[in-house]
């Protein structure tokens, strides 16, 4: 299967309505985050099957994916890269890991992020020194942060906290809304887990940290309890 014919693949699959949709919902208008990005309209699980048919192109041909100024082109390098990942041995992991790494300018959505930094970032720092994300969460690119964060989601999974919540706390004074809602989502997803290592960390910054984050981190609580926090009353 070539670059080429995945292309044409995804041309097919295309929807201009669903492109509209699609710009307006990862904010692609003057000013906003996903400003200029083009969309051709073609959703996720689709993208997946595509994935599946063209999974062994070259790490060449997955950069010129990548480095496409079409948002469902990078993101199916990126699907190609996950999908990559979980199948092969520890000398190639590197190699993806290196790749994506290299290519974080590409990875310009919270899409683009949410779907691969766990699976690679993650699978990869796993058994790792995890310095690196520290790095991210202290540029000033918006995704890398956010990167940084998501990463962690694998290691959450897996019940190993203390990354996340050492991330979440450098991200504490962030202030962009997609980062608030990146840590937020992480320290539920460690609640949901360990409920004390959440609170542990939400008594310590609760009334301090950005509100939106405290919502998504809070979001499962009881309602009694959901509403002290929001009042400061903890």
């Amino acid at each position: 299967m070539s670059l080429k014919e995945l292309r044409t693949s995804l041309l097919n699959s295309s929807s201009k309505e669903q492109a509209k949709v699609a710009q307006w919902f990862f904010k692609t208008g003057k000013g906003e985050y996903g400003e200029g990005d083009v969309f051709i309209g073609i959703k996720v699980p689709v993208i997946r099957c595509i994935v599946k048919k063209y999974s062994d192109l070259t790490a060449d041909e997955v950069q010129e994916l990548l480095s496409s100024k079409i948002h469902e082109e990078r993101l199916t390098g990126l699907l190609i890269l996950v999908f990559k990942f979980s199948r092969c041995e520890e000398e190639e992991r590197k190699n993806i890991y290196s790749l994506y790494l290299k290519n974080t300018r590409y990875i310009n959505n919270w899409d683009l992020v949410d779907l691969s930094a766990p699976q690679i970032m993650g699978g990869f720092l796993m058994d790792k020194d995890k310095g690196i994300l520290k790095d991210l969460a202290l540029s000033e690119n918006l995704w890398e942060r956010r990167i940084a964060m998501m990463a962690t989601f694998q290691f959450i999974k897996t019940n190993h906290f203390n990354t996340a919540l050492l991330i979440a706390e450098k991200l504490l004074n962030d202030n962009h809304d997609l980062i608030h809602k990146a840590v937020g989502w992480m320290l539920r997803e460690i609640g949901k887990r360990n409920l004390e290592a959440e609170e542990i960390f939400l008594r310590k910054h609760y009334k301090t940290m950005p509100r939106t984050m405290l919502r998504y981190a809070i979001e499962r609580f009881p309602e009694r309890k959901r509403k002290a926090y929001l009042h400061g009353k903890i």
